[in-house]
């Protein structure tokens, strides 16, 4: 009683077989069409990609059309950090004007998130396009508000805070600004 080895075998194996080889075949296919290719490496430092103009790297201080420092110290981008990379401390001119009388941002605890950028309510902290922030040192990390503030406007150049912002200071008073309306004198609305 001779019996077949093609009779023990369930029907539907051998196709479940054949798929199988095909798939490994197709594989080793598409790795040796690979392999003969040349290759296309990109050197880094010489060869630079343009990033997307939505990138978010390193963060940067930005100054008004006036040239001066647009941070009022508001404590917002610190508040909303996710992190509490973000610390400062605040000060206020002879001319009523608020600034960072120091500011420091932890890069080593930065997490590039962006929430400090739209926070900001005066344009001062803006994320830029620079990502090579790669350091031995730790410690090399830690940026000063002298080594954040730069000597433009950013995104929007031509924004000033104090111009737009009803906030009585030597630029202009209450309902002075640009496109502000005058104080309402609340006693006229009275019955």
């Amino acid at each position: 009683m001779r019996v077949d080895l093609i009779d023990k075998v369930p029907s539907g194996a051998i196709g479940t077989l054949w798929e199988g080889t095909k798939a490994i075949a197709a594989g080793f296919a598409t790795t040796l069409k690979h392999v003969f290719r040349p290759p296309i490496t990109e050197e880094y430092p010489e060869f630079r990609r343009v990033l997307p103009a939505r990138t978010r790297a390193r963060i940067v201080l930005t100054r008004d059309p006036d040239g001066g420092e647009r941070c009022v110290a508001c404590y917002l981008c610190s508040g909303v950090c996710p992190v509490s990379c973000i610390s400062m401390q605040s000060a206020e001119r002879t001319d009523g004007r608020r600034f960072a009388a120091w500011f420091r941002i932890n890069f080593a605890r930065c997490i590039y998130c962006g929430l400090c950028e739209e926070a900001c309510p005066t344009s001062a902290i803006q994320l830029s396009p620079m990502f090579e922030t790669c350091e031995r040192d730790i410690l090399t990390l830690v940026y000063e508000k002298e080594d954040l503030l730069v000597d433009h406007g950013g995104k929007d150049p031509d924004y000033n805070f104090y111009r737009h912002a009803g906030v009585v200071t030597a630029i202009g008073g209450k309902g002075g600004h640009i496109d502000e309306d005058p104080p309402v004198n609340v006693r006229s609305n009275m019955p």
